[in-house]
């Protein structure tokens, strides 16, 4: 009897040892399957996300500014003409201070909108057809956090919007930059077309499973646009070496 138990033992032990392998191996075989497939798809969940964001970020922005700015400016609002020595002529240069102005109100307004949407305000963000918001999260924990389908990030045309969705979080880091552009284009004879602008950027860190980046997004937005003319003169000569004709009355003596 006593040897007949010690046989049982010894027989049973190898099954439980691998049935245990067999587990353990299975585990691993799905964890590794699990990593393969994240590390094969994160630069498309990247790409993806990066899109997006750049979508709502926009809208944040390009709301921001219509809430501030009705129309674009006159460029002779911001310009002021100051007499030189010289009684038939005029220096031009910008009215900064106005400039300066319109700059600081838009950058900040713009902050405010992005903390007002990072916040969960669904007031401030764009309804995109392909976009769920998760407003609890937003509230929660700050910045704008939706998901997306797998199919979709994964761009599998086979999955489409069906299987699990894919969280994407994304911060605004720092403050919203400005700086003002111009650019000024001559034709004609003293004449000038000039574009007055104000550049924002904006850096967001752009958060997915097993992932993260920095994207820096700029966008410009035009403060004045015009015209300038100045004075035409009577002779002009171009610079290409030749010499103006120049007609000289000749009174006859009688």
């Amino acid at each position: 009897m006593f040897l007949f138990v010690r046989s049982r033992r010894s027989f049973k032990q190898p099954l439980k040892t691998r049935f245990a392998f067999l587990v353990v191996s299975f585990l691993l075989s799905v964890a590794l399957l699990f990593v393969w497939i994240n590390h094969r798809l994160t630069p498309t969940y990247l790409q993806y996300a990066e899109i997006q964001t750049s979508k709502i970020a926009a809208h944040v922005i390009s709301k921001a500014i219509n809430d501030r700015i009705s129309n674009v400016l006159d460029v002779n609002d911001i310009i002021e003409h100051v007499p030189s020595e010289q009684s038939n002529m005029m220096t031009t240069k910008f009215n900064t201070e106005i400039i300066n102005r319109v700059q600081s109100d838009t950058a900040k307004i713009v902050q405010t909108h992005l903390e007002q949407a990072e916040k969960g305000n669904m007031d401030y963000l764009p309804y995109l057809t392909d976009v769920e918001y998760d407003q609890q999260s937003m509230e929660q924990d700050g910045g704008i956090v939706f998901f997306v389908p797998l199919g979709q990030a994964a761009n599998l045309p086979l999955l489409g919007n069906i299987g699990p969705k894919v969280p994407i979080r994304f911060h605004v880091v720092g403050n919203v930059e400005s700086k003002v552009d111009s650019t000024i284009r001559e034709f004609g004879i003293n004449n000038a077309f000039v574009e007055v602008n104000i550049v924002l950027k904006v850096n967001v860190q752009i958060i997915v499973p097993m992932a993260t980046s920095v994207k820096t997004l700029e966008q410009k937005i035009p403060v004045a646009l015009g015209l300038i003319q100045g004075q035409v003169p009577q002779i002009f000569n171009r610079g290409d070496g030749v010499q103006p004709s120049i007609e000289v009355p000749i009174q006859k003596n009688e």
